[in-house]
């Protein structure tokens, strides 16, 4: 499913899906309709930490819920 958003987001998006930091730095790099200028890549990169951080505080959230005890049966 991940590579299914990723190809999409590549071919249908402005931004091409800058998936993470290193697919940015490489992007800046190329002369393709895909790539990205050099002076924007720092503000990409943060946005990118920014957006994983906002994500780690939602899993958080989400999966910190308290396991159940199991109770003990005294027979």
């Amino acid at each position: 499913m991940v590579a299914a958003w990723i190809g999409a987001a590549y071919w249908f998006t402005a931004s091409t899906s800058f998936a993470n930091p290193a697919i940015t730095v490489a992007r800046s790099l190329t002369n393709t309709f895909s790539g990205i200028r050099p002076v924007d890549v720092p503000f990409f990169i943060l946005a990118q930490f920014v957006g994983a951080l906002a994500a780690l505080v939602v899993a958080r959230v989400l999966f910190s819920a308290k396991e159940a005890k199991p109770e003990v049966l005294h027979v």
